[in-house]
């Protein structure tokens, strides 16, 4: 059988965006304050990665994009599909369950013993968003699977009527991960999910279902120092007839503008979609990339700015990140925007220039500027501009 040649090799689209947002707490740390990191010598105020990764992929669900389910309730999601199946509800737990146990880590006796919890502790690196709460009850993974593999494994089931010891034959959990994956991979061409492409997944217990991401965020930092307020609020009771507040408490926030890095290997993402519907995938992961924006305190700040200015290159070649390490001072109108705009396309221009011919610019798009380039424009050029 002859290897189709991948048609967008060592290609990439490269956004370089501003974007300021005035009172905000858009990502918390531990202690509910603002994230913060130190960059040049300066505190920045930052948004993670995986935090605005989460916001893009719950956006895409709005742009008609199918999406994946990224869960520890293994059981639920596979018994749902048995049930579709006409399984009954006993058959499909018994299904859901077979899949969920082999995530499961079982509990040290001898640690249990000592004193010790035998909870299993969720890593800061498998969460996307700090500000998200999961849940710990069931397995120890977060699965992430796509409904095209969900339905693989209820079909499966179903061909020997519901009886999962017939699927999973295995009894340690090692080789029960090789046979789900070794199932999984049956059907070629299987993951039809668009986050699990951009976002990738990997699966310690069964590495032929890791899926290398195809989009790379970093971390959104602002181009200028920030120094993190604090709020000082009360509250009242309507029913007290006592003078005074009900309530105290204190909310950090800041202000920024924020320079934010993606960058999309669209080769990986032709790959792992197995060359199906890329203008349609590219087209839904920008409008993403464009509306979203994290959800903290949205009812008490309301953080809903949409882009500044982006620079967008689809480029072959190394990634170029710009680093803002000496901070932008005030622009004389007021504000950081200004400074920041020529700070961001001098740092391009400068780095265009030095690398040559190893740029590898295909396309360049300034974003922002022109009333009449829309983002809908600015979506075509791209897809016109990748083929």
């Amino acid at each position: 059988m002859t290897q189709i040649q991948n048609p967008y090799r060592n290609k990439n689209v490269e956004f370089h965006i501003l974007q300021s947002f005035p009172v905000t707490c858009l990502n918390r740390d531990d202690v509910g304050a603002p994230k913060t990191a130190v960059v040049g010598g300066t505190t920045r105020s930052r948004v993670s990665s995986q935090c605005w990764k989460r916001y893009v992929r719950l956006a895409m669900r709005d742009f008609g994009a199918t999406l994946g389910t990224r869960t520890k309730l293994i059981s639920p999601l596979i018994a749902k599909a048995c049930e579709d199946l006409k399984a009954s509800p006993e058959q499909a737990k018994a299904c859901g369950d077979k899949i969920e146990q082999i995530f499961i880590k079982k509990p040290d006796d001898k640690k249990q013993k000592k004193g010790k919890t035998a909870d299993v502790e969720v890593k800061a690196s498998e969460t996307e968003d700090a500000d998200e709460e999961i849940s710990n009850e069931k397995t120890d993974t977060l699965l992430f699977l796509s409904p095209r593999e969900v339905s693989i494994l209820a079909n499966e089931f179903k061909t020997v009527r519901f009886k999962p010891d017939a699927v999973i034959t295995q009894t340690k959990p090692d080789k029960q991960a090789k046979e789900l994956a070794a199932i999984i991979g049956k059907t070629e061409h299987h993951i039809d999910a668009l986050d699990i492409a951009l976002f990738g997944r990997m699966v310690a217990q069964a590495a032929i279902m890791n899926v290398e991401a195809a989009a790379s965020f970093a971390h959104a930092i602002s181009t200028h120092k920030v120094t993190n307020e604090v709020e000082f609020f009360t509250a009242l009771d309507d029913e007290s007839k006592e003078p005074g507040s009900a309530h105290m408490g204190s909310l950090e926030f800041n202000s920024a503008t924020y320079y934010r890095y993606v960058s999309l290997n669209v080769a990986q993402l032709w790959q792992t979609l197995a060359g199906q519907n890329i203008p349609e995938a590219i087209e839904c992961f920008v409008k993403a990339l464009y509306s979203a924006v994290p959800a903290a305190r949205q009812a008490t700040q309301s953080g809903a700015s949409h882009w500044e200015f982006a620079r967008v290159l689809v480029r072959k070649g190394q990634r170029l990140q710009v680093p803002f390490e000496t901070p932008v001072n005030k622009s004389p109108d007021g504000g950081f925007l200004d400074s920041s705009k020529d700070a961001l396309c001098a740092y391009l221009d400068k780095k265009e220039k030095l690398a040559g011919s190893l740029f590898g610019k295909i396309k360049s798009f300034d974003f922002g500027d022109d009333e009449n380039f829309s983002i809908d424009k600015l979506i075509e050029s791209i897809k016109t501009a990748i083929n």
